[in-house]
This record gives C-alpha cells, sequence and structure tokens, in this order.
C-alpha cells in the first residue's frame, strides 16, 4: 500500500482531497511529523489561504526546511504550488524556491479571486495523462504564477498563466484536482504513478 502523507499546517481543504483519495482507493494521512512526511511514498502538499501566515506556520514546525529536500514525489495544490516558489506578492512572502518564478496578483481589470471553472492547455507531463486539451479545471485564485520553464500547462485568465509546473520530483497545480471530477482525480492518480 502507497503511503501518502497530506502536510498539515493549518491550510484548508483537506477533507476534500482525502475523499478524493478514497475514491481512488488510497488513504491520505494529515501529519505534519517530520519523519512520517520522510517515509512516505508520495507527499501532498495543499493549501487554501493566505501566503504569510502559511509560510510562518510552516517555519514554526521546520516544514520549510523540510519540503525543498524531498526526494519523493510532491504535489502542491493552489496555495502549496504558490509556496513552492520563489516567492508571491500576497504579504510580499519569501517561497521554498523550488519554482524558479514569483507569484503576482491579476491585475484589477478581472474579477478577483478567479472562481470557477476554466480549461487548462499546453499539457506537457505524465501528470496529464489521459487528460484531454481545454478539460475544464476547477480554481479559486487571486494570485498566479506567469508562465515560466517550469510550466508544464497553461490557462487563460486575462492572459495565460501557468496551471500547473514542475520541477525534478516536484510538482504544483494551481487548480483543485479534488474538486474537478474525474479529470482532477485523473491528474491526482497519474501522481501516484510516478
Amino acid at each position: 500500500m502507497k503511503k501518502i502523507a497530506i502536510i498539515d499546517y493549518g491550510a484548508g481543504n483537506i477533507k476534500s482531497i482525502q475523499f478524493a483519495l478514497q475514491r481512488l482507493g488510497y488513504e491520505g494521512i494529515l501529519t505534519s511529523d517530520v519523519d512520517q512526511i520522510k517515509e512516505a511514498d508520495y507527499v501532498i502538499f495543499p493549501g487554501v489561504g493566505e501566503a504569510s501566515s502559511a509560510m510562518g506556520k510552516l517555519r514554526i514546525s521546520e516544514l520549510d526546511t523540510l519540503i525543498p529536500n524531498l526526494k519523493q514525489p510532491v504535489l502542491g495544490i493552489c496555495l502549496g504550488m504558490q509556496l513552492l516558489c520563489n516567492g508571491t506578492e500576497e504579504g510580499a512572502t519569501k517561497g521554498l524556491g523550488i519554482f524558479d518564478v514569483d507569484v503576482i496578483k491579476f491585475t484589477s481589470k478581472v474579477k478577483v479571486p478567479q472562481i470557477g471553472w476554466n480549461t487548462i492547455s499546453n499539457l506537457k507531463s505524465g501528470l496529464f495523462s489521459e487528460i484531454s486539451e481545454n478539460e475544464y479545471m476547477y480554481t479559486v485564485n487571486s494570485f498566479y504564477a506567469p508562465v515560466c520553464n517550469n510550466t508544464i500547462a497553461e490557462t487563460d485568465y486575462n492572459g495565460n498563466y501557468s496551471a500547473a509546473l514542475k520541477q525534478d520530483n516536484f510538482y504544483g497545480v494551481q487548480f483543485h484536482p479534488e474538486k474537478s471530477g474525474n479529470a482532477g482525480e485523473n491528474v491526482l492518480h497519474n501522481f501516484l504513478k510516478m
């Protein structure tokens, strides 16, 4: 049985991730224990909330030094993905520096936060195996990572930005796979085959 650690640092959307994993036949353990996270086969780094307070919580539990050194596949979701970047304009927060890009706020020309279904395109990873170009995924975000060398999928909201990022064993998705129906569960399933 695969050991899946869901990093617990007080971020929201945990239950929906656990339920999505259960529907796929897996169990995710919610934990902030360094040894449990190190020993897991897969690590999910979720996040709903505000960047600077989230980074503060990671520092208190020393997860900010653990996460960048993990060797197994790691999936950052939403704020989790943004915290894996160099930094974010939200609270002028320094990130974990896995993805070489800075997260910025949407322009005032669009409704913020972006909430709802949006298509993903230019899919460039096994993370999107058997997922069609322009598939819909569920998104809630006020900040975004511009398209960069780490981009493996794009979406459009007043211009293209990164829907997903990859660097070595680290993956990040801006959308919520656990709330994106069958296509989102496919992303989780593909991640758990990495």
